[in-house]
């Protein structure tokens, strides 16, 4: 059983519910500024709360530390729990720039405890079924992937010189975890009627397989949150489109083969709470982890060569 402590009280309070009755979580601490916030889940959910970050940092009994802050906090409070003797659970992205990627890594090794990043993407059903079509080569050969994000403005700034680290960082999750580290061979983005609204495309060839990655903050209100990929294999087409409409989420996942087309039904998960599972195993553990802060570098390495070339372009 662990004992959790929470630092955040906006998407932490959707960690908190998640955990509250996990069967491996004894007992949960949530830090945070705002009193109201904290009350409210302290009457909802029964957790402790606090005000005072050094109440889940110095206490001896909090196992892990859920990051759950801005991420440009992410290292500090990273770095403070892991000298602490505390592992980290890191919200994704797990940083901005590969100078705070390194000073983790170094912490991670120096005080002998483990960060985790929230790389839920590879715990989605249908993402899930993408990679393993890959790697038993069910259809054959991958030929192609298209990777697609859109959203209208819903979250502040997601302009060029932020869209790759904090909206396309997920699909670059995805494509590093499928084909390996990668570098962008053409980038192209630009401003749609905001600074803080773009386009951007990332085009990658891996071995034998082309890749593109879309992901666009500028579509107009009236048009939902979707994730959608395309995936041409030899012997077949898979489809995949998720769009969020009136807090319905409508998903669909389609095969095309020689044989006709066919709906996949996939499982009914929730790949946050999925996340989390694993993480709790191999906090409880030593196995290797699909969501190891060194898996998430590597996708943040491509996340700030995509930001970099959109910078040169701009210039």
């Amino acid at each position: 059983m662990m004992n959790i402590g929470i630092l955040g009280t906006g998407f932490g309070a959707y960690h908190a519910s998640l955990l509250n009755n996990h069967p491996k979580v004894n007992r949960i601490m949530v830090f945070g500024r705002n009193e109201t916030k904290l009350q409210k889940l302290k009457e909802e959910l029964n957790v402790e709360i606090t005000q005072n970050i050094e109440d889940i940092l110095l206490d001896p009994d909090v196992d892990i530390v859920d990051l759950c802050l801005p991420s440009q906090l992410h290292r500090s409070y990273a770095v403070d729990a892991l000298k602490h003797g505390k592992h980290v659970f890191c919200e994704t992205p797990v940083c901005f720039d590969l100078e705070d990627a390194l000073l983790m890594q170094q912490a991670e090794k120096q005080y002998g405890k483990k960060i985790l990043v929230n790389q839920f993407i590879k715990f989605d059903p249908a993402y899930t079924y993408l990679y393993e079509a890959y790697r038993q080569q069910k259809y054959g050969k991958l030929i192609s992937l298209s990777l697609k994000r859109e959203t209208p403005p819903l979250w502040g700034d997601l302009g060029l010189n932020s869209i790759p680290t904090q909206f396309m960082i997920h699909e670059l999750d995805l494509l590093t975890w499928l084909l390996g580290p990668c570098d962008p061979y053409t980038v192209w983005g630009t401003e749609v009627t905001h600074p803080e609204q773009a386009q951007v495309r990332a085009y990658f060839q891996h071995r034998d397989t082309f890749t593109e990655v879309i992901a666009s903050s500028h579509m107009p209100g009236s048009y939902p949150f979707t994730v959608a990929y395309e995936a041409y294999f030899e012997k077949a087409k898979l489809v995949f489109h998720e769009s969020d409409e009136n807090d319905l989420i409508p998903t669909a996942l389609y095969e095309y083969t020689v044989s006709g087309q066919q709906k996949i039904n996939l499982e009914s998960a929730n790949p946050y709470e999925k996340s989390w599972d694993h993480a709790l195993e191999c906090f409880g553990g030593h196995s290797e982890s699909l969501i190891s802060l060194e898996s998430s570098v590597q996708a943040l390495k491509v996340a700030v060569e995509i930001k970099s070339r959109l910078g040169q372009a701009q210039r």
